[in-house]
């Protein structure tokens, strides 16, 4: 390949025994070619590109932009890649910690080093596909952080006891968010008011998947979420863009007002909220001060059977639509969706968490386009790549074109 080409990432050097990594000549979005070492998990040094030496692995990144790692606050690993699944099987335990466990993995190579997976528990499963997901996330430990949401269907009245009681089951072994769909249950409020009381008892986040189709539900759910647990994850409210523009943004205010997270779907919704289609309108909940993240949802299920769960195609769709420009369209997906899941920021400075991301490119515009290779490091190390080349057939029209007729990657 010619120098002026981005060259695939190299690191045949072996690892050095400190288990420091070098990554060499990498890009950053305002524009400056840097060195970054990293070490025990976190980033030791950013100097100019050919600035650093250290005992360590190297990887080169010349031709790669380098970036924070993305994070998935919306995933579904129990029903991931059931799209030509049918009845008991979609249930099965082994079934559902195999799939969760390729989901996973999936969404790693695309560069998502944090997921948050809800997972559903009551009849017709129980415990059991919870309990899969769990033995998945222990298989995952040192690959990706997987945290698990317990979902139940009912929670008031007579027919929500033992949704209640499983509830406290499954965080007792070792849901790590509670959650669930108010939309499903005959009282919402009073979903939302026993998810927040059990989550206050155990000290748990609150993932709360709500339509948001009807206005005045919505904002009851966000005054009792907010008002009881400031900084409560809600989503993926895509019916709000269903709604007369002035109620959607006095809506959009008085979620602002209750502190909440929005975490919408530009991919499209999800099987666990009845009736969802299309996305939150992104611009105008920007517009009233909402918290606001994005993510994947569905990942080639009944619901999407083509969905990809790629945070890269989210931040895509978010900037083709013109929603937002393409930085923000990348923070929604990286910075706010990790602010959303609790977890500490990630910047590429000396201290930060050493959760990377590196695609080619030369800007992060060209990167949403197209970028397919990948290089992703998580907690210091490199976990996934995915190298792609492009080839030109050698005819006469590729040469009157004057396209390279050897691959380039991308």
């Amino acid at each position: 390949m010619p120098d002026s080409q981005p060259q695939q990432p190299n690191s045949a050097e072996p690892a050095a025994t400190s288990g420091a990594l070098l990554l060499r000549g990498a890009r950053l979005v305002d524009g400056r070619a840097v060195d970054v070492r990293l070490g025990a998990g976190r980033i030791e040094a950013v100097g100019t590109a050919g600035s650093l030496s250290a005992d360590a692995a190297r990887v080169d990144l010349a031709g790669y932009l380098l970036l924070p790692a993305a994070a998935e606050p919306h995933a579904h690993g129990d029903t991931a890649l059931t799209a030509l699944c049918e009845g008991p099987a979609a249930y099965d335990p082994q079934d559902v910690q195999r799939r969760t466990t390729e989901a996973a993995l999936l969404q790693l190579g695309h560069g998502a080093t944090a997921l948050r997976s809800h997972v559903r528990v009551g009849e017709p499963q129980g415990l059991a596909s919870l309990e899969a997901v769990l033995q998945a996330r222990r298989s995952l430990r040192g690959l990706v952080d997987l945290s698990v949401v317990a979902m139940p269907r009912l929670l008031t009245g007579a027919a929500g006891a033992e949704g209640l009681a499983m509830l406290r089951d499954a965080v007792r072994m070792g849901a790590s968010v509670v959650g669930g769909c108010p939309d499903l249950d005959p009282d919402p409020t009073g979903y939302a008011e026993a998810v927040l009381d059990l989550a206050a008892e155990y000290g748990r986040p609150v993932d709360l998947h709500t339509d948001g189709a009807d206005p005045a539900r919505l904002a009851r759910l966000a005054a009792v979420a907010g008002g009881l647990r400031p900084g409560v994850t809600i989503g993926p409210c895509d019916g709000l863009g269903r709604l007369p523009a002035d109620v959607a943004a006095r809506t959009a205010e008085q979620l602002a007002a209750a502190g909440v997270t929005v975490v919408c779907l530009p991919q499209g919704g999800c099987g666990a909220v009845p009736g969802g289609a299309g996305a939150a309108p992104v611009r105008l909940l920007r517009a009233a001060g909402v918290r606001f993240a994005a993510g994947s949802g569905a990942l080639r299920d009944v619901t999407n059977p083509v969905g990809r769960g790629d945070p890269m195609e989210a931040a895509y769709l978010l900037a083709s639509r013109g929603d937002l420009d393409p930085e923000e369209a990348y923070t929604s997906v990286s910075a706010s969706a990790r602010a959303a899941m609790g977890l500490p920021p990630v910047r590429i400075e000396a201290g930060f968490p050493a959760e990377l991301l590196a695609v080619r490119g030369d800007s992060l515009a060209g990167a949403l386009s197209l970028a397919y290779s990948r290089v992703v490091v998580h907690r210091g190390r490199v976990v996934a790549r995915t190298s792609a080349v492009r080839e030109y057939c050698d005819s006469a029209a590729a040469v009157a074109l004057g396209l390279p007729r050897q691959g380039r990657g991308t």
